[in-house]
């Protein structure tokens, strides 16, 4: 019987409980695959977005609504002692504030009905080029992420994935991103830095008189309308405030294209990204999406598809256990060191 070395990989990852290596899956099933088959398996093939959107398709249209969200975000998974590549290198991580060596994904997740879905994801890849001035090697990306997020909207588009709202932070929050949502007849909700500028009627916008957003005196949740500088439509500026585990205070502003709505419609609409994070919590500590000792830029691309096609293996175990990710995890452990007791006891001789 062939060997399906897609789910048999993907369940690996879900299974194991230690780093992720060939090794380890051909020692998992007594080894009936061998180590060289699975290396050869992830060398020979390359999957992409195309082949992730194949495979989630039908539980996309089986849980899809026409409010649901597609929510965009990039990480950097740091590995700092992997050879450099095109997607080896150095990328600046924002959640630390500094650059760091490793592989920098930007990913599409769909959500509706407390469902997460991703979508499609694309690896960064940076290009060596000669510095014409230092004359030093550099590295640079041949597309942004930015046009790379559009791609990916109009792909969701194109296949007719259901959606209502596109959320972002504000490393997307550009006006050439804005517009193409609307040009697809779709509203966005995104994080601006406190220094954009806007202008709080049609008459200031048309004078050129500007203020910045942290200058506005607004309260949690309260929103006003205007217009960001260098967008022509007018939005919807909503104002949060948190209050962090230390204590510290921490503000965000969002501007929105359904300027219909309320700033507390506007919050818990862009609450749902934080499934985002709970995506990549996920595709770290319960499918090795950044353990796995793979050193090509091919074996590496296709680790990290087949991680997120792990994690989508799990959301679809979520829906029909009713458990998150991690308990479902602790379950299979448990199940894991109950089979392993029992072993310690035969080999006792109890």
């Amino acid at each position: 019987m062939k060997t399906d070395y897609l789910e048999l990989y993907t369940d690996y990852l879900i299974s194991n409980n230690a780093h992720a290596t060939a090794t380890g899956l051909s020692a998992m099933v007594d080894n009936a695959v061998s180590h060289d088959q699975i290396t050869r398996f992830l060398s020979k093939n390359e999957f992409t977005s195309k082949e992730l959107w194949r495979r989630v398709k039908k539980t996309v249209r089986e849980i899809e609504t026409e409010d649901g969200c597609l929510i965009f975000d990039d990480t950097v998974q740091e590995k700092k002692w992997t050879d450099e590549s095109d997607i080896m290198c150095w990328h600046f991580d924002h959640t630390v504030g500094k650059s760091v060596r490793g592989i920098n994904m930007l990913n599409a997740l769909y959500y509706s009905n407390e469902t997460s879905i991703p979508l499609s994801f694309e690896i960064i890849k940076k290009y060596q080029y000669s510095d014409m001035e230092t004359k030093e090697v550099k590295r640079k990306a041949v597309i942004t992420k930015n046009e790379l997020m559009r791609d990916m909207i109009l792909t969701a588009v194109k296949n007719q994935v259901k959606f209502k709202y596109v959320l972002m932070d504000s490393w997307f929050g550009a006006k050439e991103n804005f517009e193409f949502i609307k040009k697809y007849n779709k509203e966005f909700i995104s994080a601006i830095k406190s220094n954009r500028l806007i202008a709080l009627s049609l008459e200031d916008k048309k004078q050129g008189r500007f203020i910045r957003v942290d200058e506005l005196k607004l309260s949690d949740k309260q929103s006003i309308r205007g217009y960001i500088r260098g967008y022509d439509k007018e939005i919807l500026l909503v104002h949060r405030v948190f209050t962090n585990k230390d204590k510290n205070i921490g503000i965000l502003n969002l501007v929105c294209s359904e300027i219909t709505l309320d700033g507390d419609s506007v919050s818990t609409i862009y609450k749902k990204r934080w499934k985002v994070e709970e995506f990549y919590k996920s595709l770290k500590h319960n499918v090795d999406l950044a353990s796995s000792p793979t050193k090509t830029v091919r074996t590496q691309s296709n680790h990290i598809f087949l991680s997120i096609f792990a994690f989508f293996k799990l959301e679809c175990l979520k829906i029909k256990h009713k458990l998150n990710h991690f308990a479902m995890r602790a379950k299979l452990l448990i199940k894991a060191n109950q089979m392993a007791y029992r072993e310690l006891l035969l080999l006792r001789g109890a």
